[in-house]
């Protein structure tokens, strides 16, 4: 059964008939972000057992609550800052921001009376449902449309499955159309893959004054890194992105390495790099308390386990004018980053 957008599907028929095979970055865009018929600018993006795919905050607040550990860490060790920031960007209906600030507010209430909590959001629809998850934090929660509006800040900017879904381009291919139907088509010039990702390190360098970047997202380091581009709708991975345009997710396993090197290239230190596995074990190891209800012990399976999301994902430490020598305890049991991003 197609179930496509048709009124997307030929905007982007219309825009290649006009100038020729687009680009895939460019086609991404409109799939995704497209004001009106974008997968997640329209709030058709659902996770969840009843959505289209799993991701670490549906199953449910051990998550944030164990990142909300981390980022008192953070704190901590920055000197505890009166005017500190957690900057979020993809934060879907704003369940994190709200598990997050929820832990802190019950067992730290020191970080909680210093932190603003800002979600950098372009889309109304999704900034509506973030209010609605969020409002009885108040004024602690702001909203930006843009990392340029944000304004320098100290503290953390936070990403969870951000940068797979920023619009990529493939190697040597377009979309192009053969006759009516979307193809990829053989290009000779070979653009830069992963554009968005580069100038989105530099925008989070500009705005951050001192502090932490920390990503989390899949994808590979170094040699291993492989083009990859995953589409997904109600669990099932479909064989190509030209089948239910607008209403399936499309994603770009990520190269860490391209994105350390931006970041060096912008005054930022990579201050770590593991799977979530590890990442989440060395959080709990110093915080063993965290976990004690059954419930939390399945949710914790969900994260770790190998096989599930532990080590599909990774984690990504980006510090600036900020030392964390004897490192984090999400990285407790982590690797040389530089070596392992292949530095």
């Amino acid at each position: 059964m197609n179930t496509r957008n048709p009124a997307l599907v030929g905007l982007i028929r219309d825009e290649i008939r006009v100038r020729g095979p687009v680009s895939f970055a460019w086609f991404m865009q409109q799939a995704l972000y497209h004001p009106e018929h974008g997968y997640y600018s329209s709030d058709r993006a659902t996770i969840g057992r009843r959505g289209d795919y799993f991701t670490n905050v549906s199953v449910g607040p051990l998550f944030g609550q164990l990142l909300a550990i981390q980022f008192a860490e953070i704190w901590d060790r920055m000197g505890k800052p009166e005017n500190f920031s957690i900057v979020e960007q993809g934060a879907h209906h704003g369940d994190f921001a709200r598990d997050v600030l929820g832990f802190l507010r019950d067992h730290r209430p020191d970080f909680f009376s210093s932190v603003s909590y800002r979600i950098v959001e372009p889309f109304p629809k999704l900034q509506d449902r973030q209010r609605e998850t969020v409002n009885e934090f108040g004024d602690r929660v702001q909203w930006r449309n843009s990392l340029p509006e944000l304004g320098s800040f100290v503290g953390i900017h936070f990403s969870n499955e951000l940068l797979d879904a920023m619009p990529v381009n493939l190697r040597n291919k377009r979309v192009g159309l053969n006759g009516d139907e979307l193809i990829f088509v053989d290009w000779a010039k070979d653009e830069k893959p992963n554009q968005s990702q580069v100038d989105w390190v530099d925008s989070v360098a500009t705005k951050l004054e001192r502090g932490l970047v920390l990503a989390i997202d899949y994808g590979f380091a170094g040699a291993e890194f492989r083009e990859t581009i995953h589409v997904r709708a109600r669990h099932r991975l479909l064989d190509s992105p030209f089948q239910e345009i607008g209403n399936a997710d499309i994603t770009a396993h990520i190269n860490w390495s391209d994105i350390g090197k931006a970041a060096e290239n912008n005054d930022l230190r990579i201050a770590g790099f593991t799977d979530q596995h590890h990442f989440l074990t060395g959080i709990i190891s110093m915080f063993p308390d965290t976990v004690t209800q059954e419930k939390s012990k399945r949710g914790l399976q969900t994260l770790l386990h190998p096989e599930m999301l532990g080590r599909s994902f990774q984690v990504l430490a980006l510090s600036k004018d900020a030392d964390f020598a004897g490192c984090l305890s999400g990285f407790k049991f982590a690797r040389d980053p530089r070596k392992e991003l292949g530095f």
